[in-house]
């Protein structure tokens, strides 16, 4: 009786710590909602919101998104958000958005093998490690890495990267 009790109670016990965990059982969050939690990224969200990328963002991918903080975008120059998140401005909102997405999961261990990718705006962003951390374009520092979401992965980072021209 007393090895049954121990059975249940290890039982018990690994399901606690996996759901308190994110354990494999537990139902992952989509990218948006995802970063929606994080707290970290509200302009990288309204963003998202406006440019209508919300339902992309959300559907089955997978994607691997290089996710600027609020920090990210508060380095641009001065009413640059503002200006982006204009409905006259949507496409190129969009197009720097989607600089930032590619497509399929891509995670840390393979990202630094790639020198670049494609994203899905088109365009190649470069990649390359300095000083033993990940860079994008040679500007953008990868702060944090491998958030998985039920559609794909994010990394952090820390600087907004722009395409150097659309595709």
């Amino acid at each position: 009786m007393n090895a049954i009790k121990t059975t249940v109670l290890l039982i018990i016990t690994f399901f606690t710590i996996n759901a308190s965990a994110g354990g494999s059982y537990a139902k992952k969050q989509d990218i948006v909602d995802t970063a929606v939690a994080a707290g970290s990224f509200k302009t990288l969200v309204a963003a998202v919101k406006a440019a209508d990328l919300v339902g992309t963002l959300k559907g089955e991918g997978p994607f691997t998104v290089f996710a600027p903080t609020d920090e990210a975008f508060a380095k641009l120059p001065a009413g640059t958000v503002e200006s982006l998140l204009l409905p006259e401005n949507k496409d190129k909102l969009a197009a720097i958005l989607t600089y930032h997405v590619v497509s399929g999961e891509v995670k840390a261990k393979d990202v630094v093998k790639l020198s670049s990718a494609t994203t899905v705006q088109g365009s190649d962003v470069s990649i390359m490690i300095k000083d033993g951390a990940v860079m994008l374009n040679n500007s953008s520092t990868v702060i944090k890495t491998d958030i998985g979401t039920s559609n794909g992965v994010i990394h952090v980072i820390d600087t907004v990267i722009l395409p150097s021209s659309n595709p």
